[in-house]
């Protein structure tokens, strides 16, 4: 079993600690002999900062204040290397960013994104993609990436307790 089995069944809050991602992620690029450069370090730890998903043009706009030559070709190409190496997700429904929880997994999660503030949670229980994997093999398609996002309304903008929020 690979390593992401173990989360297989399990669902994870994950706290944010942006230091601490980006220490790990720093680790991670050491150890595979990966170049972390100053530009993927900052559009990193400009991700890294945000607790909701980051978009491309809001990093860009960032990043103009502190490198001069910051142009959507340089961030599309820091943002390109953080995702090829697992250290970012990116949500397609609405174009945007956040950091992996487990960057050292190879794994495909279900994202929950709030169509009211924008959030995003990770779901860690691979469950679903492992289904929909089996179901692809068993029709004869080969499948190469998943992107599973359920859009509704959080549990703090329906102004309940996580776990408690009432059926739409």
């Amino acid at each position: 079993m690979t390593s992401a089995s173990n989360h297989r069944h399990t669902h994870h809050d994950h706290p944010h600690d942006a230091d601490g991602f980006v220490e790990t992620v720093s680790s991670a690029c050491e150890m595979r002999g990966l170049r972390l450069t100053p530009l993927r370090l900052r559009v990193l730890e400009l991700i890294a900062a945000e607790s909701k998903p980051v978009k491309a043009y809001d990093l860009l706009d960032r990043l103009k204040d502190e490198h001069t030559g910051a142009a959507p070709p340089t961030v599309y190409r820091a943002l390109d290397f953080l995702l090829e190496h697992r250290f970012i997700h990116k949500l397609e429904s609405i174009n945007a960013f956040v950091g992996c929880h487990h960057p050292d997994e190879v794994h495909q999660v279900p994202f929950l994104i709030c169509d009211v503030c924008s959030n995003a949670i990770e779901i860690c229980d691979e469950r679903v993609s492992s289904l929909l994997g089996d179901q692809a093999r068993e029709r004869g398609f080969a499948p190469r990436a998943q992107t599973i996002e359920v859009h509704g309304v959080c549990a703090s903008c329906h102004g309940e307790p996580a776990g408690k929020a009432r059926a739409s």
